[in-house]
């Protein structure tokens, strides 16, 4: 019998919760910064503490415009000798420019990566021993320097295993080293539906600049509250310090399949749109979408013209 979709979908589902999926992510955007000032720069232009990273670590942060609207976000690791950025393809030319224009009279040298740089994520509980990383620190961005394939890579722990940069040229052997060692190559799809039932919102998709981190729930995640200034840093802080942000990130338990940009009513009134959808084999059709903070957890909305309902919830699913 020929498998259907869902099949497929359920089957790689498995593989990601139970096992080892790999993905490609040669579409995200990447950028290295090298020189003495490449920290300090950096720190004053993005949302979370980069001044304090060491060797082997990482953190994730948010490039905001001077009222605190997301212009992207990323991941920062700090590789000794450069800061290595991954970021969504949405954010780049925003990330690059700011880097081009605020750089000038500071130690700091940009370079591209996206070509020149393979990314790779190994998700799933059997990530870090296909991915030879037991050595690898357990907390989110760390960082080491391994082989693969007979090849030099870096690894990084994520949230659902492990993510391998290398060597542009080099991607194909390491993935048929790594699929050697029980990878089995999964969709796009499949990791998708995993970051939505965890509730993680993907730039471009689920966030763009019309969002303030603290609506998406990134401020424990993104933004560093101790630091110096950075840009967008008042409007962040005094969300936080004295106001209720107007939206949050929620969770869509749909009655059926919805379209991305749906709009979600409360009754009359338009509270938000859906965002990244899917169908889980665990949960069955599910959303993320920014709502209005009078749709509350255990509401139902109506979907489009009504006949599809949602119910919100709390994330993770």
């Amino acid at each position: 019998m020929v498998s259907t979709v869902a099949d497929t979908l359920a089957a790689e589902h498995r593989t990601l919760t139970e096992g080892c999926g790999l993905i490609d992510r040669a579409g995200r955007g990447r950028l290295a910064l090298t020189g003495s000032d490449a920290k300090t720069f950096l720190q004053g232009q993005i949302t979370n503490d980069i001044e304090s990273l060491e060797p082997g670590h990482g953190c994730y942060a948010a490039l905001l415009t001077p009222k605190g609207k997301m212009l992207g976000d990323l991941r920062v690791l700090d590789l000794g000798g450069e800061l290595l950025l991954s970021c969504e393809r949405a954010a780049l030319q925003d990330l690059f420019n700011m880097i081009r224009r605020y750089k000038l009279g500071s130690d700091v040298e940009l370079h591209k990566r996206t070509v020149e740089m393979g990314e790779l994520s190994l998700i799933g509980p059997e990530a870090r021993r296909v991915a030879g990383a037991e050595a690898l620190g357990p907390d989110e961005h760390d960082t080491m320097r391994a082989r693969l394939g007979g090849h030099p890579v870096v690894l990084v722990t994520t949230d659902v295993g492990v993510d391998v940069f290398c060597d542009a040229e080099r991607t194909e052997d390491v993935c048929r080293a790594l699929v050697a060692d029980g990878a089995i190559e999964v969709s796009e799809a499949a990791a998708e539906l995993l970051r939505i039932e965890r509730g993680r919102p993907r730039y471009g998709v689920d966030l763009d600049d019309s969002v303030i981190p603290q609506e998406a729930g990134l401020n424990e995640r993104a933004v560093s509250f101790t630091k110096g200034c950075y840009v967008g840093q008042e409007t962040v802080a005094r969300l936080f310090y004295r106001g209720k942000p107007n939206r949050h990130l929620r969770g869509l338990r749909l009655s059926a399949p919805a379209g991305t940009g749906e709009p979600l009513r409360l009754g009359e009134k338009e509270v938000g749109r859906v965002a990244s959808t899917a169908v889980s084999p665990l949960h069955g059709p599910i959303a993320l979408a920014l709502v209005r903070r009078e749709a509350t957890p255990g509401d139902t909305l109506a979907v489009g013209d009504g006949e599809i309902t949602a119910e919100v919830a709390e994330l993770p699913f």
